[in-house]
């Protein structure tokens, strides 16, 4: 045998050290992969193996203080499709286009993108994505969606907003608590091959999604419809530029109704209501389309300050009281003018025929300038400053909805001049928006208690367990007791001697307080342009409610107390009715309204019968329908059969044109009703129904708005009222 040479033992030594050190550097390099970087490979790995599909989660409901679903998550499908799994891409494209109502080379396109999922179209109906399913097209998957949907339509538009089209909010309660209101998605995961075919073991997973949670608000929808139908009328009768109304409980703060006119209607945000103005926008450039939606979706009640005028006179009083340099007999006299400020001459509105010498109680009543011009001086300007800043004015109230704004107050004390001093005591060169308003007289007829304004009051889960729980807050005390006592009783005089006596309501003492602004247009007082508001307190004694109501810029007559006070008397008159609020007649009122003790049962009949009936017993009737007809027939009214209210009160008539529309029927709300009531309000729109359990309507199927076919059969359960 040969003994290897020298030079041959170097070379195995040199070739085996070379192939340790491979084999140990693999060894290391493997460990690094599978220790260091495992799970960071093995989710790539997982990744390309895998394709998910997003399962969207149903965005939580909105409802109002008395559980009426305001904003709703309907079901939904969207179309997917996986190009790899795709056998027949030109075949695929026709049968989806048809289905769909698409562009077929659109489809196409996406069908055959190198990706491995691709949405088609969001939102088919069920009847779309039941025929797609039984085409059993490859590649082509129908998944469960959720849409977004407004069953009363414009109905406080601007409190509740909108979503996008992914169902986040953009605006509105949508928008502030769209954390709340989203929830997690869920995922649809399946495995693929290499060439992004699914593959047929390993089956598939579903993460199901978690729900929003559900937001409750202090708004009373019948509160908001009592608004919203108070604002149209006088919108349509002073053609007023808008309307701007709150209703507002001063105890708490809550916020029962709050509506700015015109609307819009959230489930097709971008389009005005008014057949009209679409036709102009169809001229307008895109810039000039943008600029139109954000005016329309613009609340006047948070979004925009004006000169308060003459209402900005109860926060000088209330200041002037409180600081004991005057009481409610203190002597003035108005001789229409205030000369002695050095520059400038201001005058009573009054200036023609000068109201001469009154008290406190007398100037409150006549809204006289040079009152409250010499409780200014006798204030000064540090304390008058004071109860500005005291009241809420200069900042933001932090009521739930996006862009509220300040308004505008001096910066400082230092800057506040003989005349600043002067024309602020009576709402001038100073600007409020109205939900800072309504939220000071709050406090002035609450005791004195500056409240945070409060438009939602609970989160709750889908089993209605609180998950978050908005309390009343109160902000800091401002007045006391007794001056808030005091400031209501010369209110109350307001309307039953003053310039408010349009908004005298019979049965009820009312506290109020008229005004009236020429409005300010790029710094400057626009001639010909005013702002006529009236604010209010019901009943005086015991103040349940609190009213502002705003219209800009009316034509004609402008005076707080000719064009608002009388909106602001049928908005009182109809919440306090509802509210249960029994009048309490003077001797003389009496005599003047007789007392009827029911409201008679006129559904399912014609209108024209029901409105004899009404009209035969003394009430009036109303209907906000464009559809009537000889045959139409009253499906539901409200106040309700039964109701006691003044004779001479108005009913409104729901007719059954209202609800439908050729061969389908918009399902109306059954919320809260009787047995009897659903009965009479079904078969006058001649559907057919189940019933299960007993008591009031708990629930119903479809939900309210919802556009059904004429053979839907409605499913409606009731449960025990006292439960």
């Amino acid at each position: 045998m040969t003994v290897p040479s020298n030079v041959s033992k170097k070379r195995l030594i040199f070739i085996f050290i070379v192939v340790t050190i491979v084999v140990l550097s693999l060894i290391v390099r493997l460990g690094y992969i599978q220790i260091a970087t495992g799970e960071e490979l093995k989710k790539g790995a997982l990744e390309q193996w895998t394709k998910g599909i997003e399962i969207k989660s149903k965005r939580g409901i909105i409802y109002d203080r008395n559980g009426k679903k305001l904003a709703i998550s309907v079901s939904s499908y969207t179309v997917w499709a996986s190009p790899a799994d795709i056998k027949d891409p030109a075949n695929t494209a026709k049968q989806v286009a048809e289905v769909l109502e698409m562009d077929e080379g659109i489809v196409h396109e996406k069908i055959t993108k190198k990706t491995n999922v691709e949405k088609i179209k969001q939102w088919i109906s069920k009847e779309e994505a039941k025929t797609l399913r039984n085409l059993k097209l490859s590649g082509i998957e129908i998944v469960d969606d959720n849409k977004r949907f407004y069953p009363y339509e414009d109905f406080a538009s601007h409190i509740i907003g909108f979503t996008d089209i992914d169902n986040y909010g953009l605006y509105g309660i949508e928008k502030t608590y769209d954390k709340y209101l989203t929830g997690s998605p869920g995922r649809w995961v399946k495995t693929e091959d290499a060439r992004g075919r699914q593959m047929p073991y390993d089956g598939e997973r579903i993460y199901d999604a978690e729900d929003g949670l559900n937001v409750v608000l202090t708004i009373d929808e019948t509160i908001q419809h009592f608004a919203e139908k108070a604002a149209m009328e006088s919108l349509i009768t002073t053609k007023a530029k808008n309307v701007s109304i709150i209703v507002m409980e001063p105890d708490t703060g809550d916020i029962l109704a709050m509506t700015t006119l015109p609307q819009y209607n959230p489930n097709n945000p971008r389009e005005p209501i008014n057949e009209e103005e679409k036709k102009e926008w169809e001229s307008l450039s895109d810039e000039e389309v943008k600029k139109k939606w954000y005016d329309m979706w613009r609340n006047f009640a948070i979004n925009d300050a004006y000169e308060p005028g003459s209402t900005f006179k109860l926060v000088v009083a209330a200041a002037a009281l409180e600081e004991n340099v005057v009481n409610v007999d203190t002597q003035f006299y108005c001789n229409g003018f205030i000369r002695d400020i050095p520059g400038v001459v201001l005058k009573c509105a009054r200036w023609y025929n000068p109201h001469g010498a009154q008290t406190l109680r007398e100037g409150v009543e006549n809204s006289c300038n040079v009152v409250f011009v010499d409780l200014g001086r006798k204030l000064g300007k540090q304390k008058l400053y004071k109860y500005i800043k005291a009241f809420g004015f200069g900042e933001k109230t932090d009521i739930e909805l996006t862009g509220e704004q300040g308004g505008i107050i001096p910066a400082n004390v230092d800057v506040i001049k003989e005349v600043n001093l002067a024309t602020m005591s009576y709402g001038h060169g100073i600007a409020v928006t109205p939900i800072q308003l309504i939220n000071a007289v709050s406090a002035i007829a609450n005791g004195g208690n500056l409240m945070k304004p409060r438009l939602v009051s609970q989160l709750i889960d889908n089993e209605g367990n609180v998950v978050i729980e908005n309390k009343p807050e109160v902000k800091r005390q401002v007045i006391s007791k007794n001056t808030s006592e005091t400031m209501l009783d010369m209110m109350e005089g307001v309307v039953s001697k003053g310039t408010g006596a349009n908004a005298y309501v019979p049965g009820y003492k009312v506290a109020g307080k008229t005004g009236t602004a020429q409005k300010i247009i790029d710094g400057k007082y626009a001639p010909g342009k005013y702002i006529g508001s009236f604010v209010a307190v019901a009943p005086a004694s015991n103040p349940k409610i609190a009213v502002l109501v705003i219209v800009d810029e009316p034509e004609g007559v402008y005076y707080g107390g000719s064009v608002a006070a009388p909106v602001a008397a049928k908005i009182i008159e109809e919440t306090l009715s509802y509210l249960e609020i029994k009048p309490e007649f003077t001797e003389e009122e009496k005599e003047q309204f007789e007392y009827i003790e029911k409201v008679p049962d006129v559904r399912n009949m014609k209108i024209d019968e029901a409105g004899k009936v009404l009209s035969e017993l003394g009430f009036k009737y109303t209907t906000e329908s464009f559809n009537i007809i000889e045959d139409s027939m009253v499906i539901d009214q409200f106040p309700l059969p039964g109701s006691e209210v003044t004779k001479g009160s108005i009913i409104d008539l729901y007719l059954d044109e209202d609800y439908k529309r050729e061969d389908k029927i918009i399902m109306p709300d059954l919320k809260g009703k009787t047995r009897e009531d659903v009965i009479k309000i079904l078969d006058g729109l001649g559907l057919e129904y189940e019933f299960k359990g007993e008591g009031a309507v708990a629930d119903q199927d479809p939900m309210p708005g919802t556009e059904i076919d004429i053979n839907y059969n409605v499913k409606v359960e009731f449960s025990d009222t006292k439960e």
